[in-house]
């Protein structure tokens, strides 16, 4: 089956980037610029003033000889320290037994027939946008399986893999409960709002009822997206990949008892593997909570904690499935696990360089301390300044991964200029955080992009930049004009955006 030819303003975004080269080329061509426009910059003398601490940041020459020596020096260092990198393969080389041995193929199998196919796309963003308690576990595991879940019901793969990565990134900052990014962003607004008010106080819960709200609506919005524009496009322009990646066909009275056999022997690895992980958390004193009781040692360890899960459940469904005989067996599983990730792995390492460079040019923090600057002399009040701020966000968010350092250089002028027009430092906050997650299914510098391409190339394998950008753009798009309006209304009504917390500084 051909793809055809996709029309409209999707159609022209998926031509042109497809026409680009390799997104491994593509990013070495971006280097090349952006080591040239480094050392121009430089040469002009560019710079700006951190807000926060006052300090000069300068543009820097990436051709100058310490920046030359020091790629070549600290080259395998950016790339051993790419922060998706070991994690991804981590996992995968889990889920990969998981998925050799057909353990996954039985459990979705197994999940597919239970669910009611109409609620498939709305579970699996849901799903998605809850993962950010687990940090970035959602990147490497829901949207690997959301494209099985799909493929296995004859829905078009990729557009699990969409769902999944819309919940997943769009929804990062929503939540039915406190994330390890509340207090981190909170910690920064408290900071900023001290400038004027040096006994504001400024809680970690100071954004969770809308939060909260973002996580239906994005549920909702993200459902109709997907299965009344991006799915039926995929299916006119992208080949349906021929044969089922998760077997559901017709089985043999003895695979079905080797499947039940070894489901069953996985199902009580899981229960005892569970069991462990809850006697490492909860009580008090436990391997995975620190000196203050928390369980953020927990969180830290969730990607490694999966990993082991899902090799050992793997294994245990191989044993009793028969599939597995020797330890030989899980070794070549693991292997060609990591073989599958080729591709990412060379993607990797063109992103992690690029994004180390643009890191020491400082060219992404003047933008983004000059984007403040604007917004500050524009001369908006109320709500337009908080919608503004939201743009720029967004905008800066395309150049800039990071919630909590673009918040460290946009708060501190943002929070105390909005605090003396009477808009409390916690919608300050709001209002950065939603510009600050929509874009991200849309940008290459994410640094889980790559690995997204990659999946959705292992359906489609000509499924180019300019073909995921164009699939995501309509999720980015109708999320972004749904949380600015859901945020617009929260506003105008004067809602608490958490206990205690108020749009407007008291007495305004």
């Amino acid at each position: 089956m051909e793809a055809k030819r996709s029309g409209g303003i999707l159609g022209v975004i998926e031509r042109v980037g497809n026409r680009l080269p390799d997104p491994a080329t593509l990013f070495l061509i971006a280097i090349t610029i952006l080591v040239v426009l480094s050392a121009l910059l430089a040469a002009a003398g560019v710079s700006a003033v951190h807000p926060g601490t006052g300090k000069e940041i300068a543009a820097v020459s990436l051709l100058s000889a310490a920046n030359i020596s020091r790629l070549f020096t600290d080259m395998p260092t950016i790339f051993a320290t790419f922060p998706p990198l070991a994690m991804v393969l981590l996992v995968m080389m889990g889920v990969g037994v998981a998925e050799k041995t057909g353990l996954i193929g039985a459990s979705l199998g197994a999940l597919v027939r239970a669910m009611p196919k109409n609620l498939l796309t709305f579970t699996v963003i849901f799903a998605g946008v809850q993962s950010s308690l687990a940090t970035d576990a959602g990147y490497v595991v829901l949207i690997p399986l959301a494209g099985l879940m799909f493929h296995s019901v004859g829905r078009h793969p990729i557009a699990g893999i969409a769902a999944a990565f819309a919940g997943v990134s769009a929804g990062f900052s929503s939540n039915l409960l406190i994330t390890g990014l509340d207090p981190l962003l909170a910690g920064i607004t408290q900071a900023a709002a001290r400038m004027v008010d040096p006994a504001y106080e400024v809680p970690v819960t100071a954004n969770w009822y809308l939060m909260m709200s973002f996580v239906p609506l994005f549920s909702i919005v993200g459902t109709l997206v997907i299965d009344r524009l991006v799915e039926p496009r995929l299916l006119a322009t992208a080949p349906m990949p021929t044969g089922h990646v998760v077997a559901i066909e017709e089985q043999t009275d003895d695979q079905r008892a080797a499947e039940k056999r070894g489901l069953k022997f996985a199902g009580i690895t899981l229960l005892i593997a569970v069991a462990a992980m809850l006697a490492a958390v909860v009580p008090e004193g436990a391997i995975f909570r620190d000196a203050a009781g928390t369980v953020t040692p927990f969180l830290h360890a969730l990607v490694a904690i999966l990993f082991v899960i899902f090799l050992l459940i793997g294994i245990a469904y191989g044993i009793g499935a028969r599939i597995v005989r020797n330890d030989k067996d899980v070794v070549r599983m693991m292997g060609q696990s990591m073989s599958d990730m080729g591709g990412y792995i060379v993607l990797a390492f063109c992103c992690a360089v690029f994004i180390a460079l643009f890191s020491w040019s400082n060219l992404g923090v003047i933008l983004a301390i000059e984007g403040a600057a604007l917004l500050q002399a524009a001369g908006f009040v109320g709500l337009p300044l908080m919608l503004a701020l939201i743009l720029v966000s967004a905008f800066i968010n395309i150049l800039i991964g990071s919630a909590s350092a673009k918040w460290a250089i946009l708060g501190p002028v943002l929070v105390p200029m909005l605090m003396l027009v009477g808009v409390s430092p916690e919608a300050t906050q709001a209002a950065y955080r939603v510009g600050d997650s929509f874009t991200n299914p849309i940008t290459p510098l994410l640094p889980y992009f790559p690995l997204i391409l990659i999946m959705c190339q292992r359906y489609v394998p000509r499924f180019g930049i300019g073909s995921l950008i164009a699939t995501m753009l309509p999720l980015a798009v109708w999320m972004g004009i749904a949380a600015v309006g859901l945020f617009s209304g929260w506003v105008l009504l004067d809602l608490p955006l958490g206990p205690g917390s108020a749009v407007m500084m008291p007495g305004r």
